[in-house]
């Protein structure tokens, strides 16, 4: 059984509970989190205008870890992150002080946040569940940790857009990517009397994404009566900047949809970069996603130099840099913070703590030939998929995208993507929650037997 190593997961995102599901079968997994509940993060933004949505998005944590997966779960959050130690100080939920427990690998799976301008990077699409962030927040009298504050909090948006539905309000909404696009389709349909502008300092849409898919999305946001601007910045304290949108008297609300902030609070400052989207504050990683310190060392290694801990998803800096060279030709180029490259970052983490083991044990090479090593990460194939929802009954899917802007093909649209990403919703959510259909439906797209592209190893991992 692996000698029964403690494995440290530190969130119950996408990827903290493929890990679970990965290692639970030779490891003791163990997976913190700060609240109570899982969120399909990419359908969360239905569930503002539609209230009842929120409960095809969530499921309660605890009983899906240890009863169905056999894991151990502790609903808390993070302090301290010793890597030298192998520990780390956790205050529960219920706690006073935090309390230290060891373990001999740790897999940092804990997000980021989407409010870029704020401290703590607050927004809507993420609930407030850090300590500190909690009491400097705007909502501090909903505590986001439970899954009732959640829908509290929830619940009061939808009321105010109601409210601003009746009055014929109108709405800025800053930014012109994925999210602020969902979220202009998504109040047009509901709410269709709120006056609707959308803006964005780039000269289109979905920024990176192929010419066509942007088209597409525009055509359909003026089709419903959203004012769309683009090639504009932000000024919101100059009367020029609201007269050249039409809106001389300002807006009655506006919704920041811009970037992303890391939310690494409980990691040393040697492990962050100094720069990155948001500030920077992204654990950095090497290529086998081990966590780095800024002076290229591992951090946290063994005795015989092997990793213990590792950083996937959208917490780590999602490159590997080499100098003197652009983005385009980094040993792995910047990759998007979805949750497609989280899970496979996830699938390899794992596999290098499989071969870690095998290879302490004295174990060289694999069954059926060939050494042993760690894997190292790449630019995943799946990083290059978008699905992006124009209210419920229409939405667009580009795959093929890789690090090049406007790269990828739009293959879906219309009526019928929007069925696709209601199965993906469906069957993600279904799968995190260890369903059967779930598992059977995602398990070889994260295990891929045979990489045609992306530049994986062409038998997996």
């Amino acid at each position: 059984m692996g000698g029964q190593k403690k494995v440290l997961v530190v969130g119950g995102s996408f990827a903290g509970l493929c890990v679970a599901r990965d290692l639970k079968s030779d490891f003791m997994v163990t997976i913190v989190d700060a609240k109570e509940f899982f969120e399909y993060t990419p359908g969360v933004l239905r569930a503002y205008v539609k209230p009842a949505h929120l409960d095809a998005l969530t499921f309660t944590l605890q009983p899906v870890i240890e009863a169905k997966m056999g894991c151990k779960y502790i609903w808390g959050e993070v302090k301290q992150l010793d890597g030298v130690e192998r520990t780390a100080k956790i205050k529960t939920i219920f706690g006073a002080e935090p309390e230290t427990i060891c373990f001999d690998y740790c897999i940092i799976c804990a997000g980021c946040n989407f409010g870029p301008f704020h401290k703590w990077g607050e927004s809507l699409w993420f609930p407030t569940i850090h300590e500190q962030a909690r009491s400097e927040g705007s909502w501090p009298h909903i505590d986001e940790r439970f899954l009732e504050g959640r829908r509290r909090h929830i619940l009061e948006e939808y009321s105010r857009l109601k409210a601003f539905n009746e009055a014929k309000a109108s709405i800025l909404v800053v930014g012109a990517g994925f999210i602020g696009v969902e979220w202009a389709t998504e109040i047009n349909y509901f709410f269709p009397n709120v006056k609707l502008t959308i803006i964005d300092f780039l000269p289109k849409c979905l920024g990176p994404l192929p010419e066509k898919a942007a088209v597409y999305c525009d055509n359909y946001m003026k089709a419903q009566g959203i004012n769309t601007f683009y090639s504009i910045k932000y000024a919101g304290n100059d009367p020029a900047f609201w007269a050249k949108i039409g809106l001389p008297n300002g807006a009655d609300k506006e919704y920041v949809c811009i970037g992303v902030k890391a939310s690494n609070y409980f990691m040393p400052k040697e492990t962050l970069s100094d720069k990155g989207p948001g500030g920077g504050g992204w654990i950095l990683m090497g290529m086998q996603l081990e966590v780095m310190t800024k002076d290229g060392k591992v951090w946290g290694a063994d005795e015989q130099g092997y990793p213990r801990i590792y950083a996937v998803g959208d917490c780590n800096f999602g490159c590997v840099e080499t100098p003197g060279k652009p983005p385009d030709e980094w040993a792995i180029p910047p990759i998007p913070k979805i949750s497609y490259p989280g899970e496979e970052e996830a699938i390899i983490a794992c596999a290098n703590i499989h071969r870690t083991e095998a290879l302490k044990a004295g174990q060289t090479q694999f069954m059926c030939g060939g050494d042993i090593k760690l894997a190292e990460m790449h630019w995943p194939w799946g990083a290059g998929m978008f699905a992006t929802s124009l209210g419920p009954q229409d939405a667009c899917f580009v795959a093929g995208a890789n690090w090049k802007k406007n790269s990828g093909i739009m293959c879906v649209w219309g009526g019928p993507c929007s069925v696709q990403k209601e199965i993906i919703e469906a069957s993600k959510t279904d799968e995190c929650a260890y369903g059967l259909v779930g598992r059977l439906i995602w398990h070889f797209v994260h295990h891929t037997p045979i990489h045609m592209w992306g530049k994986g190893p062409l038998f997996g991992y």
